[in-house]
């Protein structure tokens, strides 16, 4: 097989924050491995990617990097030969909107304009116009991990204060470009078939334009440790706190429960928590305070160790297009509990226990089962990490990204003949 120079785009992609940046560093990885030159074009906050990927910098204002519309202000004005997506960008943000994607499209557009030499695309979900210009040049594949629609449902039903209300669909004004563009997309990748059947409902993009190709991960990296090193009243989850659609709030509840009969629980949160956040506030109302750590900004090594120390898992999600956390969780051979939403129980399977979304005390209840009769459940985790090395390997997962990817560009060169 021929050989190809591939671009992926990604709008951002922090190297620890969200599945972003993870996904664009292991996809370009992967693909790299088999042989391709691949190239990573990125705004800002940029990758950290494995040696030999080439990181192109494709900078905006970056003004998520500080909440001060002073510091917002300056970046503006000290932006030389400002274009028109920066005025773009800056009256967004000054309005509560987020403009990456689109503005970030329009950018990568122009360098692709002018760097031509790609076989072949990939965007990682920004779902803009510029996507839609370069589709017609190279053959293209969009990444679309779940329609964005979800999280606006559910931060709506998180409160119906007016200002609230008002301020998420400032924020999400750009799905608006997004159902707009996702129809059409030539070639969709998603990553569950959940996902599929969402971008289907809220995108109205045709089925037979959209390919199932699971996320993979690494079980080298991600592997158990010692059993003596397992802390045996360690909870682990991974949110990211105020955002709804983690469920974080029914994690901390249930810890609440479990803390009467098991007064040494604590839990361990893989994400940041906002000062004066409704989850502060939650964790102080609920007085749990010393039993609850947040964990950010920390390695994949950091992060599978906290795993692997654990002796529960829990990912109480509202909703999932590839729930990261719960193949990270049975790689590390720990006991999951999860929802039974979304793409979840395609993932898990029977190796955890599932729950219904937003019921604390099933929670709760799951977790004392495991601890009772923990030998029992760590077998079945045992089982869990050889159904991920079995269906998650990248090895695997490559192959049916190249399968795509050649389909793509015949079907685009025989378009243009």
């Amino acid at each position: 097989m021929q050989k190809l120079n591939i671009a992926i785009l990604s709008y951002r992609s922090a190297k620890y924050g969200g599945g972003q940046g993870v996904f664009v560093k292991d996809i370009s990885m992967a693909l790299s491995i088999i042989g391709h030159k691949v190239d990573v074009i990125s705004g800002p906050p940029y990758p950290e990617l494995y040696k030999d990927i080439n990181l192109i910098k494709l900078p905006g204002l970056n003004l998520f990097e500080t909440f001060s519309s002073g510091d917002r202000f300056k970046k503006f004005i000290n932006k030389k030969k400002k274009n028109i997506n920066d005025y773009y960008e800056f009256i967004s943000v000054l309005f509560g909107g987020f403009p990456e994607m689109r503005t970030f499209g329009d950018r990568a557009n122009e360098f692709i304009k002018n760097n031509n030499h790609y076989d072949l695309i990939i965007d990682n979900q920004s779902i803009s116009y510029g996507m839609l210009e370069i589709q017609k040049r190279l053959p293209f594949i969009e990444i679309i991990h779940h329609p964005i629609t979800y999280d606006l449902k559910h931060e709506l039903e998180a409160s119906n204060k007016i200002k609230y209300r008002i301020s998420r669909y400032r924020w999400y004004s750009f799905l608006k470009m997004q159902k707009k563009v996702a129809p059409k997309i030539n070639t969709i990748i998603t990553p569950s078939k959940s996902s599929k059947k969402g971008i289907i409902e809220e995108f109205k993009c045709k089925e037979k334009n959209i390919t199932v190709i699971n996320n993979g991960l690494d079980a080298s990296e991600f592997a158990p440790i010692d059993r003596s090193q397992i802390n045996p009243f360690r909870l682990i989850t991974t949110a990211s706190a105020d955002v709804p659609l983690k469920g974080l709030d029914f994690s901390l509840k249930a810890l609440k429960i479990l803390i009467t009969d098991f007064p040494e629980i604590h839990l361990i949160v893989i994400g940041n928590i906002k000062e004066n956040g409704h989850t502060k506030r939650l964790i102080e109302k609920l007085k749990i305070e010393k039993n609850v750590f947040f964990k950010s900004n920390i390695t994949k090594a950091e992060i599978t160790n906290l795993y692997s120390s654990s002796s529960v898992a829990i990912v109480s999600s509202l909703y999932e297009g590839f729930g990261y956390p719960v193949i990270e969780a049975m790689s590390c051979a720990v006991p999951l509990i999860a929802t039974d939403v979304s793409s979840i129980p395609e993932l898990t399977k029977e190796f955890a226990i599932l729950v219904e979304p937003k019921n604390d005390q099933m929670i709760a209840d799951s977790v004392k089962k495991v601890l009772i009769n923990y030998d029992k459940y760590k077998e079945i985790a045992i089982k869990s990490r050889k159904h991920v090395k079995e269906n998650f390997n990248w090895a695997k997962i490559t192959n049916e990204y190249e399968d795509i990817i050649y389909k793509t560009i015949k079907k685009f060169k025989n378009a243009d003949i």
